[in-house]
């Protein structure tokens, strides 16, 4: 009998999370603004009414980004992998099969 086994896989990425708001807009109506330059041009860019909503977001956003590049065959950019940084940073995992 054939048992699968499940390969994880960890990709770390560093955000920008800063306060963003239109310029005639009191301070008070500016929300959080998160993304993740490496792969902001696939859309890895979000929003919430506060730090915490807009990382919540923004690992929901680079999930599905990721786990699309994988099912496309496409490489991750190594830009997008830290292991320090001074900002956030949010940890994506993608589980892989493999077939004994």
């Amino acid at each position: 009998m054939a048992v699968k086994e499940e390969k994880l896989k960890f990709y770390t990425f560093k955000v920008v999370l800063e306060r963003d708001k239109w310029p005639d807009e009191p301070e008070e109506e500016a929300v959080w603004r998160a993304y993740v330059p490496a792969l902001e041009e696939k859309g890895a860019a979000t929003w919430g009414y506060t730090p915490e909503e807009a990382l919540k977001n923004i690992h929901e956003v680079l999930q599905m980004i990721v786990e699309e590049m994988a099912e496309a065959g496409e490489p991750i950019p190594a830009e997008a992998l830290v292991s320090e940084s001074e900002g956030p940073l949010v940890t994506v995992t993608l589980a892989e099969a493999d077939g004994h």
